[in-house]
């Protein structure tokens, strides 16, 4: 990793300079796990002054880690004056905690709180004016917080992936005749581990960088997957994004849909999705449960899940869209 914070992503900070944009690691206790977080504050600030800020907490993608699109969205926002934190989830990226690569929809709901948390603490955090932002599934766990923390006063999502949904029905509802195998399997696989025997997984396990030819990419389905496979195993490779999850967390996982109960949503809810992408569905079916009169749908036309990570001009698109959100709102 050439960049010394470990960040992958383009125009990432490669040193702290005075008066500018400036990254810290920091590391906090969680629900009894210890968790790696980043925190990015605005140009010129001073922790001794009396001056206050708003702050957002940013949830990365299932897979990712907070050196990649997280760290992106959480640079933009400092840069237009927010105090950010974009932490790896619970059993993932540098975080703490076993078996690795657990995905479990308490835990990722409990690493957004515990990023309020730590920000009410953070000097120059205005308590009062704390946002939240969620791409992918981290989009998903975010409206889950959302739904019953409030101090969380103002929600964005991008790409919105909802997680309980996909791993019990399958991508595109398309694998409902398996459900209860899955879940024999999965329970089988949770025997296995507390018998001490090796941890069963779902997805890649990146390594190392991966380059597909041509030919290889057209093997994979487009959409997700297929740009999926670029960016988390080339583009934008980071050794600690593996893609991969516990076979037993689909025990967590097959029970959760972040469409339950959004009425509990009264706060001000941002959704941006490519208008194309293939899993657009699942931001439109979130968007139409919402009770909450305060709600905006963007699509960012022609693009799908993957670019609105790091092509643009969808991330110019997306950060103006946020930030004239987070500033009407916090």
């Amino acid at each position: 990793m050439e960049n010394q914070f470990g960040l992958v992503y383009k125009g990432a900070l490669t040193q702290n300079v005075a008066g500018e944009v400036n990254i810290r690691t920091v590391e906090y206790e969680a629900n009894g796990v210890k968790i790696g977080a980043n925190v990015y504050t605005p140009a010129n600030y001073d922790e001794d002054s009396d001056q206050l800020y708003s702050a957002v907490t940013v949830a990365h993608p299932n897979g990712g880690v907070k050196e990649q699109v997280a760290g992106l969205f959480a640079q933009k926002l400092a840069d237009n004056g927010y105090i950010t934190v974009v932490a790896d989830a619970a059993y993932q990226g540098a975080s703490d905690g076993l078996p690795r690569n657990t995905d479990n929809p308490a835990y990722r709901t409990e690493d957004i709180r515990a990023m309020a948390d730590f920000l009410e603490s953070f000097p120059g955090v205005d308590i009062n004016k704390i946002g939240a932002l969620g791409i992918c599934g981290g989009g998903g766990y975010t409206i889950e917080a959302a739904k019953t923390d409030k101090r969380l006063k103002a929600i964005v999502t991008i790409s919105m992936f909802n997680s309980g949904r996909v791993r019990r029905n399958g991508f595109h509802d398309s694998q409902l005749d398996s459900i209860q195998q899955r879940l024999q399997d999965a329970a089988q696989a949770r025997t296995n581990e507390k018998r001490g025997n090796e941890v069963e997984y779902i997805g890649e396990l990146f390594t190392q960088p991966v380059v597909l030819t041509t030919e290889q990419l057209e093997k994979i389905p487009a959409g997700l997957y297929r740009d999926g496979m670029v960016y988390y195993g080339n583009t934008h490779f980071h050794p600690r994004s593996t893609g991969r999850y516990t076979k037993s967390s689909l025990i967590n996982l097959m029970a959760f849909d972040v469409e339950d109960h959004v009425e509990l949503i009264n706060q001000p809810l941002l959704m941006m999705a490519g208008s194309d992408a293939d899993t657009r569905y699942m931001t439109d079916d979130v968007y139409k449960k919402l009770t909450t009169e305060d709600k905006d749908l963007f699509l960012l036309e022609g693009a799908s899940h993957i670019d609105t990570y790091w092509k643009e001009p969808y991330v110019t698109q997306e950060i103006d869209k946020l930030v004239t959100f987070f500033n009407r709102k916090l």
